[in-house]
């Protein structure tokens, strides 16, 4: 496998040009103010603009959409066309609707526009039954309730020490620092990958879904895939070594014994270690830092946090609520469907946007838009997704988030953010890349 792994980086051909490699068309410049659903056309307007992302300025387009009209076609875009289902009853039914609308690679995948001809990466999530339920089930001991009582003491010990060589009362970036430091240590673990170069799993991470963003990849597409078959020679050697061993439960074992998976193509390889290290990565360390934002935002909320600590469980999924990290999922249409009123034709896209579910006021009987640690409804959310889709290793991104929250408000009285933070130029992953904070210890 490793040799075919090396032809496939030495032979791939450019492919040909399609609509997910356009460049991303910034249609409004950075400073530029950005204009109300009043002043555009949003029969035309592209909600996947990345400016609108990088500035956290797509709520209001949404909140129209979800008013005015809730199944929103897009006709072009740098993704080619696409329909919006914004309102939270709709993005469950879709979600779990597996016989009208795929996920499937074949179809194109999670992620709106087409994939890149000749690197197209089959993964357990872009697959429909039986095949997903199949290789999701090889992984799920990973993450086990077994594997999360074991991984307690060890994120709990990480995370002591962690917090206790942070610098106080002077700024640091939380994001690199902890956000990432801490999601990249529980990633080691789950693949059993070398502890030294844990930081390249993030790298990978930010790689897989930034194709065309240059602070990422400045070489484009060509970097992209390099870096991508470097992640593919590496996980190779891993995979084939686990095969030469008896089965633990760390995720490269559990892929490299598992009936469904032993015998995956170099790309269904790559595009699973993908999915995992994206799943692990991303809904984790942007939430650890939406947590800090959001509560710096409400400081009464804060407040209310510290009075009574045995509210952060319910902290956690309304942080997680707040920021949805994944902004969306793509299904395709298997056949026509009619959803208030408007027909989704056959084989045309669909975004189900989470983002803008977890903001509907038709089904939070809060403000939605407001934080709220003791919302009753706060594990309602949809940021996980529902059905046979829903996110495998949601119980140990709470429980990454519990234990920091835990031992955060063991040793600081306050989290002070400097800065409004810097976002993800990206409609997909909904995160963050710098907040300036400074922390302030208990007296």
């Amino acid at each position: 496998m490793a040799d075919t792994a090396t032809k496939i980086a030495h032979n791939l051909e450019r492919p040909k040009t399609t609509a997910r490699e356009k460049l991303m068309e910034f249609h409004l410049d950075r400073g530029a103010p950005i204009p109300s659903p009043e002043d555009v056309d949003m029969k035309t307007f592209d909600i996947l603009d990345p400016e609108l992302w990088r500035r956290d300025a797509h709520w209001d387009f949404f909140k129209w959409m979800r008013d005015n009209d809730p199944v929103h076609y897009t006709p072009d875009s740098f993704a080619g066309p696409y329909w919006s289902v914004t309102l939270y009853d709709d993005v469950r039914d879709v979600d779990i609707d597996h016989k009208r609308f795929s996920s499937s690679w074949e179809y194109g995948g999670i992620t709106l526009g087409e994939p890149f001809e000749d690197f197209e990466l089959p993964m357990f999530i872009a697959m429909d039954e039986p095949r997903h339920s199949e290789q999701r089930k090889t992984v799920q001991p990973a993450v086990a309730p077994n594997m999360l009582k074991e991984f307690e003491p060890l994120i709990r010990s990480r995370t002591q020490g962690l917090l206790d060589s942070l610098p106080v009362n002077e700024p640091f970036d939380w994001v690199d620092t902890v956000s990432i430091e801490l999601t990249t240590m529980m990633l080691a673990t789950l693949f059993d990958f070398p502890f030294e170069d844990r930081r390249k799993l993030t790298h990978w991470s930010d790689v897989a879904t930034n194709p065309h963003n240059p602070d990422i990849c400045p070489g484009g597409l060509d970097q992209w895939k390099q870096e991508l078959m470097e992640c593919l020679t590496t996980f190779m050697g891993i995979y084939q070594d686990r095969q030469s061993k008896p089965v633990k439960n760390d995720l490269m074992s559990l892929l490299a014994h598992g009936e469904k998976t032993k015998n995956m193509t170099p790309m269904e390889l790559l595009g699973n270690v993908i999915l995992l290290i994206v799943g692990g990565n991303d809904t984790t360390r942007n939430s650890m830092t939406a947590s800090v934002h959001a509560l710096n935002k409400w400081p009464d909320q804060f407040e209310k946090l510290k009075a009574d600590p045995s509210l952060i469980p319910n902290m956690v999924s309304e942080v997680i609520r707040w920021q949805t990290p994944l902004a969306y999922m793509r299904r395709t249409a298997l056949e026509d469907v009619e959803i208030r009123g408007k027909t989704i034709k056959k084989g045309e896209q669909v975004a189900m946007w989470y983002v803008s579910a977890n903001r509907d006021e038709r089904f939070w009987d809060e403000d939605p838009y407001r934080l709220h640690i003791d919302r009753k409804q706060a594990r309602n959310h949809i940021a996980f997704g529902f059905g046979i889709h829903r996110c495998v290793g949601n119980r140990l991104a709470e429980l990454q988030l519990r234990i920091l929250w835990e031992e955060l408000l063991e040793r600081f009285d306050h989290i002070e953010v400097l800065e409004e933070p810097e976002r993800n130029a990206h409609s997909f992953v909904k995160g963050y890349t710098w907040m300036p904070v400074i922390l302030h210890p208990k007296k």
